[in-house]
């Protein structure tokens, strides 16, 4: 059990985990998954949902989470200005990995060592669940995005390119 689903089970949270065998030749983590479990769960892309871990202003000591369609680009003029920043970066992997507790391509946004401030693209409203990883290569939990935002403090906001 992973600390996303830890934390989930213990605020009573309603989910589900879905399951697929990675392929440790994969690199584009959050295709994978849609490749995977698209089919399988008649699902689109766009409900599957990866976690990018952003550095604020340059600075790698001032982090934030994006969660955004695996399909799509972040937008990081946007996410600054949602973030009150002047600009943001993808965070260093290692650093991404050391602050999360997670692996990349496993980095879930839920049960994190530090809870940071967390961006939800706002297409996620459209639905009634969207997948977000489980905290591990292979692992997606379906959520509501409303209960996933309240979870975790995060502000929807318009995200991709």
């Amino acid at each position: 059990m992973t600390p996303a689903i830890r934390l989930l089970k213990k605020h009573k949270i309603k989910f589900n985990i879905h399951q697929y065998q990675h392929d440790s030749h994969q690199s584009h983590y959050g295709q994978e998954a849609a490749n995977k479990l698209g089919v399988e769960l008649n699902i689109i892309a766009g409900q599957i949902f990866k976690t990018l871990v952003v550095s604020m202003n340059g600075d790698n000591k001032t982090l934030a989470v994006c969660v955004l369609p695996v399909d799509c680009t972040l937008d990081l003029k946007q996410a600054a200005k949602t973030l009150a920043c002047k600009k943001i970066e993808l965070a260093d992997p290692q650093l991404a990995q050391k602050r999360t507790g997670y692996i990349v391509g496993g980095i879930s946004p839920l049960g994190q060592k530090q809870k940071l401030p967390t961006l939800i693209d706002n297409s996620a409203e459209q639905y009634a669940t969207i997948m977000v990883s489980g905290g591990k290569r292979g692992l997606e939990i379906e959520i509501s995005p409303e209960d996933l935002a309240t979870e975790l403090n995060a502000k929807f906001a318009k995200l991709t390119v």
